[in-house]
């Protein structure tokens, strides 16, 4: 049986996914450059927005 792909990432998943580091991340959340959401304490990436911000890179290098 697969697991499914998870839908929300924990900044240091996101991070991983990205191949970026945690300021980095943190950079490009502040200028509105990837979306995210909080629950109670904790600050996650949705997996569209990690998709949408690599499509936005590849458009821009085109």
């Amino acid at each position: 049986m697969e697991t499914p792909t998870a839908k929300l990432h924990r900044l240091d998943a996101a991070c991983d996914r990205l191949g970026i580091g945690r300021s980095k991340l943190y950079e490009l959340m502040d200028a509105g450059e990837i979306r995210s959401v909080k629950i109670g304490r904790n600050r996650l990436v949705p997996e569209s927005a990690i998709v949408e911000f690599i499509e936005r890179l590849e458009n821009s290098a085109a």
